[in-house]
């Protein structure tokens, strides 16, 4: 939880990326905190959808650090960009349908018969009996496309590309960290290991990016060649947060709200605060 709230140094601190999109960080969080507020409906809706958004997230962040790895190499903005997060897709999600953790993730859809919608509540018991398929699906899929994605890239290569060695270790030991993780860990200590180096790769990329902001932002301009105090604050804050979310965050529906407003904005704002075609990743 404690890195859902950091993006704040990245979407409002930064002033070159907030100014590029104030309405979508001022008016949506306000927007969607109020409807939540108004319907319990829509506050469980925003809940199971945070549940997978957070899924797809966590692939494409896998994704963009790639990115940016090819950027520093001098490759191509477009160069392999398709076909990469076609690959942390297919690794990240496809152990979560076919393996242990399937369960886990569906079963908050249960959540539905506490407003009516009796429906969606039996998502979980309808989505297990396909699992054999997902499992049969999942293997050929992902031998397909690893297949595939090793004759792209050995031709591309051959074109002058340069493949980042750094995106080759973090591809494979994700993509083996989930299938173990997600395939045959129980939902808790999957979640609790792919969630960690997750969260430690998001505050090493918004520590790296967003240091100088911060000293600003805490008015501490003055100590420049000392980071220790901003690196203090900028982790301390965001433990706070995610203590609060932990013990607090679903203790009523004013919090429940302010949780999930935290973590859609999370995952919306990553999408578009972090491009390298957009060169906003120096």
């Amino acid at each position: 939880m404690a890195h859902l709230v950091i993006v704040f140094f990245r979407s409002h601190v930064n002033g070159a990326i907030f100014h590029q999109y104030p309405k979508r960080f001022l008016l949506a969080p306000l927007g969607l905190f109020t409807v939540m507020m108004l319907s319990s409906w829509i506050l469980i809706f925003v809940f199971v959808l945070a549940v997978w958004w957070d899924v797809y997230h966590s692939s494409l962040q896998t994704f963009g650090l790639g990115r940016i790895y090819d950027k520093r190499a001098g490759n191509g903005v477009e160069a392999g960009r398709a076909i990469d997060k076609g690959l942390n897709l297919v690794f990240y999600v496809g152990p979560i349908f076919a393996g242990a953790s399937l369960l886990g993730h569906v079963k908050y859809f249960e959540r539905f018969a506490d407003v009516g919608t009796y429906f969606f509540a039996k998502v979980p018991a309808r989505t297990l009996s396909f699992q054999p398929f997902f499992l049969a699906a999942f293997i050929l899929a992902a031998a397909a496309y690893l297949g595939y994605y090793v004759y792209f890239y050995f031709r591309l290569v051959k074109t002058g590309y340069r493949y980042p060695l750094q995106k080759l270790f973090l591809f494979l030991s994700t993509g083996i960290c989930s299938i173990w993780a997600w395939g045959f860990n129980p939902f808790g200590q999957a979640f609790f290991i792919m969630n960690f180096f997750h969260a430690v790769q998001y505050f090493a990329i918004v520590w790296w990016s967003e240091k100088a902001n911060m000293r600003a932002f805490f008015k501490l301009s003055s100590l420049e060649k000392w980071k220790f105090p901003v690196l203090f604050l900028f982790l301390v804050l965001g433990t706070v947060y995610g203590a609060w979310a932990k013990f607090l965050g679903e203790s009523n529906h004013f919090a429940f709200s302010v949780l999930l407003t935290v973590s859609i904005m999370h995952f919306w704002y990553d999408g578009f605060i972090w491009s390298v075609r957009k060169n906003q990743v120096a």
